[in-house]
């Protein structure tokens, strides 16, 4: 269930995503053609006997100054301020990803904050902290505030390479 409505989150562990019905509504794909990039991928949603999951997968190419492909969904309820990070269940290609936050924050399409993850060809869950993103530039807060998200990004990015991240849910701790 991704969070729909402006109210504020409460609980110990909240689901932003878990890629059920809907969620090919609530996800946008993103590449760095946008800003002249040649990269190219594409979103799948699958299921896997009973786990729902995303599937990013692409080529990431660094020439014309690009380097990323990403999938992105907005949050639309604000975050309780006591939240401590990010947890997903994923997998993929024996690689490193990041994960993408946007806050109110981040008014240019270039602003983000930012932490790197890697996966194994096995579903495992991984935890991140909100103290493990770095801003993208100087202009940003230093450190994320949790009432300010305002969407998640799933990034494949920096380097060429082939992408192939599953991701099957997305929590706040």
């Amino acid at each position: 269930m991704v969070l729909f409505s402006s109210s504020t989150l409460n609980g110990d562990e909240l689901i932003l995503e878990n890629f059920d019905k809907g969620s090919e509504n609530r996800w946008d794909f993103f590449s760095d053609q946008v800003m002249g990039g040649i990269s190219t991928g594409k979103l799948y949603f699958q299921k896997e006997d009973e786990l729902n999951f995303i599937n990013l997968v692409g080529d990431v190419s660094t020439e014309n100054q690009g380097g990323f492909i990403q999938a992105r969904s907005k949050l639309t309820e604000t975050i309780k301020k006591d939240i401590e990070g990010i947890v997903i269940n994923a997998k993929g290609n024996n690689t490193t990803y990041y994960i993408h936050l946007r806050t109110t924050g981040t008014l240019l399409p270039w602003q983000y904050y930012q932490a790197e993850f890697s996966v194994t060809s096995n579903w495992q869950e991984i935890k991140i902290p909100l103290i493990s993103f770095k801003r993208s530039g100087n202009f940003l807060r230093k450190k994320v505030k949790p009432a300010s998200i305002t969407s998640i990004g799933l990034v494949a990015y920096g380097r060429n390479h082939k992408a192939n991240l599953s991701v099957a849910s997305i929590r706040f701790y």
